[in-house]
């Protein structure tokens, strides 16, 4: 004897999914992600405000605050550790810079078994390469119209 399969149509199917799906907590993800997105943030105030007890003027303490926090965003993800933050903090772990240091050294990491060359060096820049890319073409387009005005301005 045969058995008769039996076959739903996509809308049934669809709706069962849905029902199945597990619903995001939403308010806890945007209250971690705001608590550790701060927590960041005030770390890197904290190292602007030291630089600057050193006797650096704002302007001067900016560089080596960018360098501590992207230093600090590479050598946690290398432990390992900025993965865990971004499982508990979300969209908070992606405060620009630290971020930025992670989209970098994530693939090297994962790929690092393939060599310094091939797998580190080439995947380092796979995902910041274009940022890179797009920020220098953007500052030499910059910095011609500013010379182009300048240049206006100066025979006027």
């Amino acid at each position: 004897m045969a058995t008769k399969e039996k076959t739903i149509d996509q809308e049934q199917y669809k709706w069962r999914v849905q029902r199945k799906k597990p619903k995001p907590a939403v308010l806890r993800n945007t209250i971690m992600a705001f608590l550790v997105g701060g927590l960041i943030c005030t770390l890197g105030q904290g190292v602007l405000v030291f630089f600057q007890s050193l006797g650096m003027s704002m302007k001067e303490a900016a560089g080596p605050t960018a360098s501590v926090m992207v230093f600090l965003g590479a050598f946690l993800t290398g432990l390992g550790v900025y993965d865990d933050i971004g499982k508990v903090a979300g969209a908070g772990s992606v405060v620009p810079i630290t971020g930025f240091a992670n989209s970098m050294v994530s693939p090297a990491m994962e790929f690092k078994r393939e060599g310094f060359v091939t797998g580190v060096g080439a995947r380092m820049f796979q995902v910041a390469g274009p940022v890179l890319v797009y920020s220098t073409v953007t500052s030499i387009v910059i910095g011609i119209v500013y010379w182009l005005t300048r240049l206006w301005e100066a025979r006027l």
